[in-house]
């Protein structure tokens, strides 16, 4: 069961998943769908409209619900997942080859870092400017207009993101470093001056994903250029920081598995949300209101969040590709800072939303 457990663990972590992945429970039933990840110890999975019929076994009983519906397993009701496209080590380590040439922009690896990951970089090749032949580590003297003015001329250096303030890594040859935060990873050559140079460094990068996060490289958007003679950081973020805090009102009913609430947030936003008012969370229950019943065993281990109450409103992100973050609990009042980048999602936490009534009405401050 461990093994289970840890093979999907690491293919979730994938830059990307299947558009088809077959899960084969305990019970007989074959679901197709997509993983979108592991929350609150439980696997998520968003159903197709069809399933494999390529089983021979005839007593096998195959579910079939709405395209889109999102279930969730228990490891232990899980035989078998097949995933389609890469294996285990392929989806727990990235590596790409980059040209790293000396000219006016960093080189966009084309890689996404989050912090605690871990990176190898190796690096060969010769960059030639004017008679000097510069390999990765550089050379003997340095440059005062370098953007490491006391690290060898010429070196292999790399920052994470397009932040000018962002510490600056050198990578020389051969480094291995853990990304202290997140962002796109960026390469140059320690030097002040680009003109006249040619060649470039043939750069490996070897990434060791994170195996507790779920984001995938669509989601991040951090695309774009680090430039060597202007602040390149992002614009429409820092205008955003600066604007006036922004409130809507939206109700969310009883029934809601997820109800869009047309905000697109970033990690690290701050939010506050805010609920009143009282649903009806099926008959076993009643009537509650956001922070939701006291929690019993009835439906636990279904429920998207486990530790809250019946009828409680939570929220997560639904990121670029579809994943969800963690669920959290929203309850009458929270302020808190947003897990992930992507769209923000609130619903009712319960595991049977065929007899809800009513709705919360919920004011977002962000």
């Amino acid at each position: 069961m461990k093994k289970i457990l840890l093979a999907l663990i690491i293919i979730i972590a994938a830059v990307s998943l299947a558009a088809a992945d077959t899960i084969y429970l305990r019970d007989g039933r074959t679901i197709r769908g997509t993983l979108l990840g592991f929350v609150n110890g439980r696997f998520v999975v968003r159903v197709e409209q069809r399933y494999s019929t390529t089983n021979p076994d005839t007593n096998v009983t195959r579910t079939r619900g709405n395209e889109g519906d999102i279930q969730y397993f228990r490891p232990e009701e899980i035989d078998r997942v097949e995933i389609e496209g890469r294996s285990i080590d392929e989806a727990r380590n990235e590596t790409r080859d980059v040209q790293v040439t000396l000219d006016s922009n960093w080189t966009d690896s084309g890689i996404y870092l989050r912090r605690g990951e871990r990176v190898q970089v190796s690096a060969t090749g010769v960059i030639t400017v004017g008679r000097s032949r510069i390999g990765p580590d550089g050379l003997r003297s340095t440059d005062p207009t370098a953007p490491l003015p006391n690290v060898s001329e010429g070196e292999l250096i790399g920052a994470i993101g397009r932040d000018p303030s962002a510490p600056i890594i050198e990578l020389g040859s051969n480094r291995e470093f853990t990304a202290d935060r997140n962002g796109r990873l960026f390469l140059t050559a320690n030097r002040g001056s680009f003109a006249d140079a040619r060649g470039a460094f043939a750069v490996q990068i070897r990434r060791q994903r994170d195996l507790n996060t779920l984001d995938t490289e669509e989601e991040r958007g951090d695309t774009g250029i680090r430039s060597r003679g202007q602040d390149n950081s992002d614009r429409n973020r820092d205008r955003d920081r600066g604007r006036s805090p922004r409130e809507i009102t939206i109700n969310v009913p009883a029934t809601s598995r997820g109800t869009d609430t047309n905000i697109d947030v970033r990690s690290g936003d701050q939010i506050t949300i805010s609920a009143t008012g009282t649903i009806t969370a099926g008959r076993r229950v009643g009537d509650v209101g956001p922070d939701g019943a006291r929690s019993t065993g009835i439906g636990i281990n279904v429920r998207p969040l486990p530790t809250a109450g019946v009828g409680a409103l939570i929220a997560y992100v639904r990121m670029a590709n579809g994943q969800l973050s963690q669920a959290y609990l929203i309850g009458s009042s929270l302020t808190t800072t947003v897990p992930a980048d992507g769209r923000l999602i609130l619903a009712i936490n319960d595991d049977d939303y065929s007899d809800n009534s009513g709705s919360f009405s919920v004011r977002i401050r962000y």
